[in-house]
C-alpha cells in the first residue's frame, strides 16, 4: 500500500443506519418497544430483532416510511425543545392544536403524519 492510498471503509447499508436511528430515537423519547411496533407496523418480535441488529427495515415496505417519519419527529422535536426531557414531556402532554396527546396520536399513520407536519410548521416559525 502506498503512502497516498486510503483504506477502504465500507459504506453502511441505509437499512442499518435507519434501523439504528429509529431505535435510538425511540430510546431517547422513552417509547416502549410495544409502541414502536405499533408506529412501524411491525410485530414485537421484529422490533426485538431490530434492536438486536438482526432485522433490517425494508425500503419497499411502509415500515421504512414510518421509521423515517419517527426519526424526523425526533429531530424536529429536539431542535424545537432542546432536551430529551422536554421532548418526552411534550409528547405526553395534551396538545390543543393536535387535539390529543402526541404519544397517542403517533400510534396511527394519520396521527404520526399530523404530528410531524405540526412540528415542521412549528420549526419553520423559529
Amino acid at each position: 500500500m502506498s503512502a497516498l492510498a486510503q483504506p477502504v471503509i465500507p459504506k453502511p447499508e441505509a437499512s442499518t443506519v435507519l434501523g439504528k436511528a429509529v431505535t435510538r430515537a425511540a430510546e431517547r423519547l422513552e417509547l416502549s418497544r410495544t409502541l414502536l411496533a405499533q408506529v412501524l407496523g411491525l410485530s414485537p418480535a421484529s422490533i426485538s430483532r431490530l434492536y438486536a441488529g438482526t432485522y433490517q427495515l425494508d425500503p419497499k415496505r411502509k415500515e421504512w416510511d414510518f421509521a423515517l417519519l419517527l426519526v424526523r419527529l425526533f429531530r424536529s422535536l429536539d431542535s424545537i425543545v432542546g432536551t430529551e426531557d422536554a421532548a418526552r414531556q411534550w409528547l405526553s402532554s395534551d396538545n390543543l392544536a393536535l387535539n390529543g396527546r402526541p404519544v397517542e396520536l403517533i400510534r396511527q399513520t394519520e396521527g404520526l403524519v399530523r404530528v410531524v407536519h405540526y412540528l415542521d410548521a412549528s420549526r419553520a416559525v423559529v
